[in-house]
């Protein structure tokens, strides 16, 4: 071992592949509720990782395997380890992104899941989209400048042959910590221009962005917000139907990911 500081005895280390070098061959994938992941991970043959990659005491859970020529990780946020519910929302779900990039380094990040859309927007119950913009609703900073980084606005990693070669929806994403929508959150939404709302995509954008990982965003309709329904209910009642349509939209999206580079998506 050489002394501190002294360069001279060590082999200069060899410059890791970069995704634009070789085809994709790793991925993460990031699922809030514990019912949209199953369905994933059984589509994909997917085993709970017994030794986890994050620190102890935390509820996220990883399951992982091989799929054609991909190594998958799937990250579910676990439970509220107070309340046994899901872990949704934006912390947790930009927590396990920066967790999981630092420890399984992927090549592409994909958040699937499920979200509310906008009938004046053209959405409809199962409809599947691909994101092109994330934004936040609920981050009010009525300052000059910090109004515009409480927005967040963001690019999503673009995609265009994925698109049309498995002719999928592109809308832009709006992402918030509630369920439920105020009158000023209907208000940036608008502002933001998007056709689906939902309470992780925009952290997650943040974070990828931040440590430079390419992310796709595919999310499907449970519930039509400016609807006649209530936005919980329909939510219930739609969830396991539109959990299907999203798993399969997934496994189109990794099917057509494999054996590619990131330029060629």
């Amino acid at each position: 071992m050489s002394a501190l500081g002294d360069q001279s005895q060590e082999e200069p280390m060899a410059a890791q592949p970069q995704p634009q070098d070789r085809p994709i061959s790793n991925i993460v994938i990031v699922i809030a509720m514990q019912t949209e992941a199953l369905p994933v991970v059984n589509r994909f043959q997917l085993t709970e990782d017994p030794q986890s990659p994050f620190p102890q005491g935390v509820p996220w859970v990883r399951y992982h395997g091989t799929y054609k020529d991909l190594n998958i990780s799937l990250i579910w946020p676990g439970k509220d380890p107070a309340l046994g519910v899901d872990s949704v929302g934006t912390i947790s779900s930009a927590l396990v992104t920066y967790a999981a990039i630092q420890a399984l380094q992927p090549d592409l990040i994909i958040n699937a899941g499920t979200a509310g859309g906008f009938k004046a927007k053209g959405a409809s119950v199962g409809d599947i989209f691909i994101i092109s913009d994330c934004a936040f609703h609920d981050r009010r900073i009525p300052i000059p400048v910090f109004d515009l980084y409480g927005v967040g606005l963001r690019k999503a990693f673009e995609t265009p042959n994925l698109v049309k070669e498995l002719n999928l929806k592109v809308a832009k994403l709006s992402t918030g910590d509630s369920l439920d929508m105020t009158q000023q959150d209907e208000s940036s939404i608008i502002a933001n221009d998007a056709t689906v709302k939902d309470m992780e995509g925009a952290a997650i954008a943040y974070v990828t962005e931040l440590l430079k990982v390419p992310a796709i965003f595919v999310k499907a309709v449970t519930d039509i917000i400016d609807g006649d329904k209530p936005t919980a209910e329909e939510f219930l009642q739609n969830l396991a139907a539109v959990t299907a349509a999203l798993d399969l939209a997934v496994e189109q999206v990794i099917n057509f990911i494999n054996g590619k580079y990131v330029s060629e998506l």
